[in-house]
C-alpha cells in the first residue's frame, strides 16, 4: 500500500535539492509531483509536474459515477423491460447498466476535475504566493524514512499526508 505525502517547499531551490533526495533515496519521477507558481524552470530540471489525476478528485469522482450509474441504469433497464414490449429482461438490464455505468463515469469524471484535492486546496494560497507543494507516493512503510529525512535536512518544508479527518470534510482526494 502506498502513501501520499504533500511537502510543501518555500522556493524552487529547496524543491530542486528535496527532489534530488528523494531520488538519491530510491522514488523514481513517477512517484513524484510538483505544482506551484512557477513550475516551468522546474519541469526542465527533470521535476515531474502534478497532473489533474493528482491535484483533483478525478479518480474517486469517476469511480463513484461508474457504481451509482450502473445501479440507476440497472433499475431503468428493468423498469424499461416492463414498460416496452417484447425485450430480454437480461439484454435489457445489462445494456441499460452499461450505458448507465458509462454515463455516470463520464458526468462524474466532469465534476471531479473541479473539484481539488483535500490538501492541495489547502495550500492554495501558499502556491499562489510563490512556495511549491510536492506531492510523492511512497510504501507505507517507509513513510516515516522519508519524512524524518526531509525534516532533518529541511526543517522548513511542511510536511502532510490526507488524514480521515480530511476524508470527512472533503470530497476530494487525487490520485
Amino acid at each position: 500500500m502506498m502513501q501520499r505525502l504533500y511537502f510543501l517547499i518555500p522556493d524552487k531551490e529547496t524543491t530542486t535539492e528535496v527532489v534530488n533526495e528523494l531520488n538519491s533515496m530510491g522514488l523514481s519521477k513517477d512517484d513524484l509531483h510538483v505544482m506551484g507558481k512557477d513550475w516551468q524552470p522546474l519541469e526542465k530540471e527533470g521535476v515531474p509536474v502534478a497532473t489533474l489525476i493528482q491535484t483533483t478528485d478525478v479518480v474517486n469522482a469517476s469511480i463513484r459515477g461508474a457504481i451509482v450509474g450502473a445501479v440507476l441504469g440497472l433499475v431503468l433497464g428493468f423498469i424499461a423491460h416492463y414498460v416496452l414490449i417484447d425485450t430480454n429482461i437480461i439484454w435489457m438490464a445489462l445494456g441499460m447498466m452499461l450505458f448507465g455505468a458509462l454515463f455516470g463515469v463520464w458526468t462524474s469524471t466532469m465534476v471531479g476535475v473541479s473539484v481539488r484535492d483535500v490538501k492541495v486546496g489547502k495550500y492554495d494560497k501558499a502556491i499562489k504566493r510563490g512556495s511549491t507543494l510536492l506531492i510523492i507516493d511512497v510504501p507505507d512503510e517507509q513513510e516515516e524514512t522519508f519524512r524524518e529525512a526531509i525534516k532533518r535536512h529541511h526543517p522548513e518544508v511542511v510536511i502532510d499526508k490526507v488524514t480521515a479527518k480530511d476524508r470527512k470534510q472533503s470530497v476530494g482526494e487525487g490520485h
